[in-house]
């Protein structure tokens, strides 16, 4: 028995081939408003951080200073030293001096955290033998165009009873630890564009005399 063609029925086909397009101009209208979106939040923010200035205090006073001597032990005990960064947003564009662009509601930026890393002007760089290891912490403070002061802390009492800094207990003023501080601070504006700011301080560590 011989087995006949199939009919073809051009209208089913039709509707195939009308799906298989509606479901491919779908996919291509997902990844471009994706795309478009990414494109909107990392392009580069009309608003930038500026660093005034960074100062930090040791443990258990009130002064700051912009080279910061960490003692490892105050009073038998680790304690944190606090840092103080002050940020401002600045326009990226501000016009000419006959035309000058006026900041608005939307030229400020909102900070959600901060890092901290150590580093030696020897090179020598391995956290937890060399310096202290890096950490993160949260911070929510809005910036605009005046000058912004926002606490912080700079090393974690942790960080005093782990190496490199737990040998340096006992030794006095003698053994130093001299590092720098990196701090970065990190955000978004107002239209969501990502904004960051980094400054840096010497950080000296030792077993400090207390008065």
């Amino acid at each position: 028995m011989v087995r006949q063609p199939a009919k073809r029925d051009p209208e089913a086909e039709g509707r195939s081939r009308r799906a298989g397009v509606g479901k491919v101009c779908t996919m291509v209208c997902v990844v471009l408003a994706a795309a478009c979106d990414t494109a909107v939040r990392s392009g580069e923010s009309a608003v930038e951080i500026v660093v005034d200035r960074l100062e930090a205090a040791p443990a258990g006073s009130t002064t700051y200073t912009t080279v910061l001597e960490s003692d490892v032990l105050t009073s038998g005990t680790p304690h944190a030293d606090l840092g103080r960064i002050v940020l401002r947003a600045r326009l990226r564009d501000p016009g000419s001096s006959d035309a000058p662009t006026a900041p608005s509601a939307m030229n400020v930026a909102t900070l959600t955290r901060y890092r901290v890393a150590f580093r030696r002007s020897d090179g020598r760089g391995v956290e937890g033998r060399d310096v202290p290891y890096a950490f993160d912490g949260s911070v929510t403070v809005t910036v605009d165009e005046s000058a912004t002061p926002i606490g912080f802390t700079l090393v974690r009492p942790q960080a005093k009873l782990e190496p490199p800094l737990r040998t340096l207990v006992g030794r006095g003023g003698a053994s130093v630890l001299s590092t720098f501080a990196d701090v970065s601070f990190y955000g978004r504006d107002a239209r969501g564009r990502t904004v960051a700011a980094t400054a840096s301080m010497t950080v000296h560590f030792a077993d400090w005399e207390e008065p």
